[in-house]
């Protein structure tokens, strides 16, 4: 119940707040960071007690001793990061300040301070106000970043193997995995089941058209399971069907128009190519893209109720954030786009460590 002063945008306008403590729960807080701490100041022994004791307490089933045990824990880390940051990339989330400290040798999302999920599909976009200017954080960079993170990991974990070359070419299978991995989980979004040659062309196509007008990527992606198999020409009733997804309607005219019909027509005709019935891939679609995330404007809601003693609406999403893939009819209301009020307002567009 005591006040804090603090400084959300760290602009010199401090403010009390009521306080509040989070409990964070993880199997450990053991970060990529840990490792680096010791290696940084040449204390082998040290993080050689730390290599071991995560192996024996996390990773019993890693068997070997020694070189091989270090690197085998190296490649579980490459393999949890890149699925973890796969999830990121399939649900819209955006950590923010992904800074090796920041960064769980478990691949479990962790110290998430300024994240956030995006409203406009914007591969440059960072929830962080002090990563506005280089971006570095930007949702369409989570996988490099966390690639220079593993190399970090790697350089810290080199004295206690003193070769490179399986490092090496664990960063590089990160590399070329995780381009696959990308497709195989895009596919899934779009529900396409039955690989073929042309979709890599079909989801970078998608990812440059969803960026030509604002398109809410949540929203897209859930009604897109509604689409019907049918003639590849039928693309009116492919845009009434994800037209609650554009935030300006009447900015889908001239060429941006026609390179959504010419996407949907693609869409349509790949569809064509599945087995699947359209409600088996609907199903399949809904459990891959959920219908409700927890968008900053809906968090600001809830604090700026909570702070005046209601914390009804707290309750209400936390329920609904239980299952984020069912429908939920009841709730409907937050399956919506962010509203025109949200895009400057503190705490619903960018935040800062302290917000």
């Amino acid at each position: 119940g005591g006040e804090v002063l603090r400084d959300m945008l760290y602009d010199g306008n401090a403010a009390y707040e009521k306080g509040a403590i989070v409990c964070r729960v993880a199997p450990s807080f053991i970060r990529f960071g840990s490792f680096e701490i010791h290696a940084s100041r040449g204390d082998v022994d040290t993080l050689r007690t730390l290599a071991d004791y995560t192996i024996k307490e996390h990773y019993p089933e890693i068997t070997a001793k020694g070189k091989p045990a270090y690197i085998e824990l190296f490649k579980r880390a490459v393999s949890d990061t890149m699925d973890m940051i796969l999830h990121w990339q399939r649900v819209g989330f955006v950590h923010g300040v992904m800074n090796t400290d920041n960064m769980s040798i478990h691949g479990i999302t962790i110290d998430y301070g300024p994240y956030g999920w995006l409203e406009g599909y914007d591969p440059n976009w960072t929830p962080n106000t002090t990563d506005r200017e280089n971006r570095r954080y930007r949702f369409g960079n989570q996988a490099q970043i966390a690639q220079w993170n593993l190399y970090k990991l790697a350089n810290a974990l080199y004295p206690l193997v003193d070769e490179s070359e399986p490092f090496q070419e664990l960063l590089e299978w990160f590399g070329t995995r995780y381009t696959e991995k990308y497709v195989d989980m895009m596919r899934s979004k779009l529900g396409l089941v039955i690989p073929q040659e042309t979709d890599n062309a079909l989801i970078q196509d998608l990812e440059q058209v969803l960026q030509s007008t604002e398109t809410d990527m949540t929203i897209f992606f859930r009604n897109l399971g509604n689409i019907k198999k049918g003639k590849a020409q039928d693309t009116k009733s492919c845009m009434e069907v994800v037209n609650d997804a554009f935030y300006v309607p009447e900015e889908l005219k001239d060429t941006v128009l026609t390179e959504w019909q010419s996407w949907f027509s693609s869409y349509v005709e790949r569809l064509n190519l599945e087995e699947v019935t359209d409600q088996e891939r609907k199903e399949a679609m809904n459990a891959v893209n959920p219908k409700y995330v927890l968008r900053n404007y809906i968090s600001q809601l809830i604090i700026e109720e909570a702070d005046n003693g209601n914390y009804d609406v707290l309750d209400e999403v936390y329920t609904v954030l239980k299952n984020p893939y069912m429908e939920q009819p009841e709730s409907e209301k937050w399956f919506a786009k962010r509203p025109d009020w949200a895009r400057s307002k503190a705490g619903c567009s960018m935040l800062s460590c302290s917000s």
